[in-house]
């Protein structure tokens, strides 16, 4: 069952990295396109800049999603051995979308701080989630360290005790 679910599942994750980059590249053209139309004609340059430098944040974010589904589900051929594996891919994703937060937060602040004050509670409240994040992944990456090491001392000792394929074919 595995071996038919196992295929599967890299040709779902392909599907869906491939079209979350599609969309980001989507959104980053659209960006740049909504820039320089407002540009040409005059429009109102700041807000289409605005505008683009959020898209452009959602982009990136989507992309790095995309790039972890890849790298992760669809190229790796095993399983995460090692736990401090696991804790780095977590960190840099979760990095990533922080940071997404973080500058779309700014973004927001820059475009309503301008025109109506009342609504900086959304932008604040993001600022508050994006530090959220990274205070948790910071106890998340204290509370790993300490674990990771016990584990990978005892994950390595027990795949030098297991065979290799080339030995096991003998």
């Amino acid at each position: 069952m595995t071996r038919f679910f196992e295929p599967l599942s890299r040709i779902v994750y392909g599907v869906i990295a491939i079209i979350l980059l599609l969309l980001a590249l989507v959104l980053a053209g659209d960006a740049v396109f909504q820039f320089f139309r407002e540009a040409l004609v005059g429009g109102e340059v700041t807000e289409a800049a605005l505008g683009g430098i959020g898209y452009l944040v959602v982009a990136i974010a989507t992309f790095e999603i995309a790039r972890y589904l890849t790298e992760e589900e669809v190229v790796r051929r095993r399983e995460i051995q090692l736990a401090s594996e696991a804790r780095r891919s977590l960190t840099r994703l979760v990095s990533t979308v922080a940071v997404a937060i973080f500058l779309e937060a700014l973004v927001i602040v820059f475009h309503v701080g301008k025109e109506n004050v009342p609504q900086l509670i959304y932008p604040t409240f993001l600022l508050i989630a994006a530090i959220l994040i990274v205070v948790g992944l910071g106890f998340y990456q204290r509370l790993s360290a300490s674990v990771e090491e016990h584990v990978e001392e005892r994950d390595i000792a027990a795949s030098s005790d297991r065979p290799s394929p080339e030995q096991s074919d003998r």
